[in-house]
């Protein structure tokens, strides 16, 4: 067997360049997770909040007390409502976020992990005056709550 000769410089390069490859290893999680969760378009371009529940394999919802949405009452700007949802029922699994009057109903849904605050704050878009619809999927059913925001145009309160 022969000996191998490598200079100290090219040594250093190589093993600075795997060092590197192993830093970036752990940012490339977050990407395959991402890709591995696929959007249900039935349910982003549904038109009720009845149609959104139907894909995600739900029944008919109950309205509860137990979920809060705090969101204005009057949006001077409707590109970007800040809207946060609290769910208290027991066994929350998910939470979505509907807007009633825009042309796709749904906004944005989260996955809440086993264990954690059923909690969700995002900013939607309401194209008009609409009620706002939180609705809640649990392993004992579906619940909603909703909250209607009034729209203005250029914050004149008409």
């Amino acid at each position: 067997m022969t000996p191998i000769h490598v200079s100290r410089r090219k040594f250093l390069s190589a093993a600075s360049k795997f060092g590197a490859a192993l830093a970036v290893l752990p940012l490339l999680r977050p990407f395959a997770a991402f890709a591995a969760t696929e959007r249900n378009t039935a349910a982003f371009s549904a038109k009720s909040m009845s149609d959104v529940i139907k894909a995600y394999g739900g029944a008919d919802a109950k309205e509860s007390t137990e979920i809060t949405i705090t969101a204005p009452e009057i949006a001077e700007n409707g590109a970007v409502v800040p809207v946060t949802v609290e769910s208290k029922i027991a066994g929350t699994r998910t939470i979505s976020v509907l807007v009633e009057k825009n042309p796709a109903a749904l906004s944005a849904r989260f996955e809440i992990p086993e264990g954690t605050d059923a909690y969700a704050a995002t900013r939607v878009k309401v194209g008009e005056t609409s009620n706002l619809i939180a609705v809640v999927q649990t392993a004992d059913g579906t619940f909603y709550a909703q909250k209607p925001v009034k729209v203005t145009l250029g914050g004149c309160g008409g």
